[in-house]
């Protein structure tokens, strides 16, 4: 079913806005120019959806609970959302982490990204492939999976690794906790990759998935205005693993980046990702200025 924008914000009824404009500063993304009238007229509408629908599992599971006699809490929430480099899922997903927890029915929201499950850069490395990073094949799947999966079933504490955008490399030794959470967000380019044969993909643990899409000249456009931006803030950190750029002349930057997009970026999305589109529950489609121009959502 597809939705124009005006159609969509009249669905937001008398949903509160609970984010202040300081709030959302600090949630926006790199370059990003979200505002809280793209907050109201988008992202309210879609947290009563997911309110709703998050509503419907929980009393799902308690008539299955009463069939066998059981008195367990229902199971975690989980909601996918995939999207392009540079499309603002990462945006996306900070914001309904925010905005869902501050409804009663569901405050403890928790947020993970599929970066934790990259490989150490050491064993892309080894295996001849860290010009792939972020491909479907420098993730270590079966520990998303596992992961996804210990969560889903309710056990008490899950941990998954910490990736370091500074380092850009997983942190040896550290975890991220996940305690019984009522929604867990799983935000990553390819959560909507299908499994291998006779496997298990971590969107078949979801309840609900989001894909954030918009043409791909206009992503291009927003990573090289995002990487311009990196340049002057967090690559002028003598930590950073990109720090070298931060030396690079505007042309010759401008061309780096340019050939990363063209040969990673780019041919990620139209060989693994955009294909995943058609498995979301809805489809957010955003134009050149980032704001979201219609909405598609599938109604079974």
């Amino acid at each position: 079913m597809e939705l124009s924008r005006e159609h969509w914000r009249d669905l937001r009824e008398n949903t509160p806005l609970t984010l202040t404009a300081a709030e959302l500063e600090e949630l926006r993304g790199v370059d990003d120019p979200i505002d809280l009238a793209e907050v109201t007229d988008i992202y309210l509408p879609l947290t009563r959806l997911l309110n709703l629908h998050f509503t419907g599992a929980r009393q799902r599971s308690a008539a299955v609970n009463t069939f066998l006699g059981d008195d367990r809490e229902p199971p975690p929430y989980i909601l996918g959302i995939a999207g392009s480099v540079a499309v603002g899922k990462s945006t996306t997903a900070r914001l309904l982490h925010t905005l869902l927890a501050r409804w009663p029915e569901h405050p403890r929201v928790d947020l993970i990204t599929t970066d934790s499950f990259l490989y150490p850069n050491a064993v892309l490395e080894e295996r001849g492939i860290p010009h792939r990073k972020g491909f479907p094949e420098s993730y270590d799947r079966r520990a998303l999976v596992r992961f996804v999966a210990d969560v889903k079933a309710g056990v008490p504490e899950v941990h998954a690794p910490v990736y370091s955008h500074l380092e850009y490399d997983i942190v040896p030794g550290a975890a991220q906790a996940v305690r019984r959470p009522d929604i867990l967000i799983v935000e990553g380019l390819n959560v909507l990759q299908p499994a291998p044969p006779t496997a298990l993909a971590v969107n078949d643990f979801f309840d609900f998935s989001i894909y954030v899409d918009a043409r791909v000249e206009d992503i291009r456009s927003w990573y090289l205005d995002r990487f311009h931006q990196l340049r002057r803030t967090a690559f002028a950190d003598p930590k950073s693993y990109f720090a070298y750029l931060a030396d690079l002349s505007e042309q010759d930057a401008t061309r780096f980046a340019k050939d990363v997009w063209r040969d990673v970026n780019e041919r990620n999305l139209i060989e693994n990702i955009a294909p995943t589109r058609g498995r979301a529950g809805l489809v957010l489609h955003k134009g050149a200025d980032h704001s979201v121009r219609r909405i598609q959502l599938r109604r079974t």
